[in-house]
């Protein structure tokens, strides 16, 4: 038996977070991403390392636009997973607990993976 306005659903869609809870959202999302990437990457690098043949076919086929989608949202997972990661240590020490703090270092992890991943990709495409 329930009382008061409690919803009956919870629609996702009309839910609208604080940044702090998109973080954590966007960081539990990024470490199934990463999880799932895991296999993949397995069979790539056994693939590029039995032949030069081989290698080079891996290449090519990380090449391909769709691939490289792929690479860049690998990258972005890993950079949002780990500043994430470190800003959810520093709440586990008890730094960055309060509204304003936590909403400072939910706008610095996404400055800084914004940054580690322009670095990252520029920096290869240079």
């Amino acid at each position: 038996m329930t009382t008061g306005k409690r919803p009956v659903y919870l629609n996702l869609l009309k839910i609208r977070l604080p940044l702090p809870g998109v973080i954590s959202f966007a960081h539990r999302i990024t470490g199934v991403i990463l999880f799932l990437a895991i296999p993949f990457a397995v069979y790539l690098l056994d693939q590029s390392v039995q032949s030069p043949q081989s290698f080079a076919k891996v290449q090519q086929m990380l090449d391909q636009p769709l691939m490289l989608f792929v690479q860049v949202l690998l990258l972005w997972s890993l950079a949002h997973h780990f500043f994430a990661g470190i800003r959810f240590l520093l709440i586990d020490a008890e730094i960055g607990v309060e509204k304003t703090s936590a909403r400072t270092g939910s706008w610095l992890v996404l400055l800084a993976e914004t940054i580690t991943l322009l670095v990252i990709v520029f920096g290869v495409a240079l």
